[in-house]
């Protein structure tokens, strides 16, 4: 008999019948002798839906009120579920997240797990019930309701798991599992058996959606088994563990991230402080940097090139604008037609040439790259954002991902 942590997103409890699915998976987990927690995001497109309405009324809501709005979906899904499991003699109770024992610090539209009290979810295991926990929230040492963000309801599963001692936690998605790249890109992706921790906190840096980023953060700092698998077909999908059972694979994947911009200060003094004070003033402001690049210096001066997510684009250009004087800039100019290429694998801290056949795969193919960084088992190249496609082909076919068993 396992103990089952099982996180179901939006799209897999959208509507009625997808509840009933869901339920009907938990009652034959139940069946061959399982114990399981659920963890249910909102239904479908519901969180879309009241960010819209708090939209609607007020051009600046206050996070307090956004964070009580927006954890009003999963408490609808967590009711719903639970019904759907009585409906099947199964017994089950649902818990918000401040009920679960979910303490976050006062961060709110995006809170982060301080502790994990989970005696309630426990008790009813204990009791033979089936706890139905709402994702992505909890409640502050000050007793407001808290959102973790977006893929918050990942984390949550995976804390769950954490304070439960678990046998595995199980994160049911639209996909079956992680690719080596995106199918709809390249229908010959195949999807892997496993991958370690490391690999996939590169793919999600990378742009990779699913899992997200901080759940896969979570379970490797405490070691939480994850299996990523589909709600619609229930097959077994990719494990993510501490060290993948296979011998590291050069490549495992090509990832293409569209959500980034990239700014450049033009004219700047290439001398000692003026990269800390302009890193400094936008990190003050909670500006997310991803990449960073600066030219050779030409009579002097220097470009500092470097990336940011699109939402943060207009408060980075003004905070560099305001700052001009200051770092001697010439000017500052943004593209938001680029996208990051990364290739992952672990396998390349041990294998020289990855970095050179990724760059004359793109320069074969007249892909011009603006940026580059690396890190000890990924190269991300920026290209224009209509190429980004194509280089993920390339590449992908480049590295022998579509007849590699992974």
């Amino acid at each position: 008999m396992a103990l089952l942590v099982q996180k179901f997103g939006g799209s897999s409890v959208a509507d009625p019948d997808r509840i009933r699915e869901v339920a009907n998976h938990v009652a034959r987990c139940r069946n061959r002798g399982d114990q399981v927690v659920l963890v249910a995001s909102a239904m479908g497109k519901e969180t879309d839906e009241l960010l819209r309405l708090a939209g609607d009324v007020s051009g600046d809501p206050l996070g307090r009120e956004m964070d009580m709005l927006i954890t009003a979906g999963e408490r609808k899904a967590i009711a719903l579920l639970s019904m759907a499991l009585h409906e099947l003699g199964v017994d089950s109770e649902s818990f918000t997240g401040s009920q679960a024992g979910f303490v976050t610090n006062a961060n709110h539209t995006n809170a982060r797990i301080v502790d994990v009290r989970a005696d309630r979810i426990l008790a009813s295991l204990n009791a033979g019930r089936v706890p139905v926990v709402a994702g992505a929230q909890g409640v502050s040492q000050e007793a407001n309701v808290t959102f973790l963000g977006r893929g918050g309801s990942d984390t949550t599963a995976v804390a769950l798991a954490k304070a439960l001692d678990a046998d595995a936690c199980e994160l049911y998605t639209d996909v079956s599992g992680v690719f080596t790249t995106d199918p709809r890109v390249v229908p010959e992706a195949r999807r892997m058996h496993s991958i370690s921790f490391d690999e996939m906190l590169e793919m999600a840096a990378a742009g990779c959606p699913k899992p997200a980023m901080r759940s896969v953060e979570y379970a490797h700092r405490h070691n939480v088994r994850l299996h990523v698998r589909s709600a619609f077909t229930w097959e077994p999908g990719t494990w993510v563990t501490e060290e993948d059972p296979v011998e590291a694979a050069l490549i495992r994947s090509v990832v293409a991230d569209d959500t980034e911009a990239k700014l450049t200060v033009q004219g700047v003094p290439d001398k000692p402080g003026i990269a800390a004070s302009l890193f400094r003033h936008l990190a003050d402001a909670d500006v997310n940097v991803d990449l960073i690049v600066q030219n050779v210096s030409t009579d002097g001066v220097t470009d500092i090139s470097f990336t940011v997510p699109h939402d943060q684009v207009s408060q980075a250009l003004g905070i560099c604008e305001s700052h001009s004087d200051e770092f001697g800039a010439g000017g500052v100019r943004s593209d938001n037609r680029i996208s990051k290429v990364s290739v992952i694998g672990a396998g390349m801290k041990s294998n020289p040439g990855v970095a050179a056949l990724m760059f004359q795969t793109l320069a074969d193919n007249g892909i011009n790259i603006e940026m580059i960084s690396t890190s000890a088992i990924r190269v991300s190249c920026v290209v224009d954002q209509d190429r980004a496609d194509e280089a993920v082909a390339v590449l992908h076919a480049a590295y022998e991902l579509e007849s590699t068993d992974f």
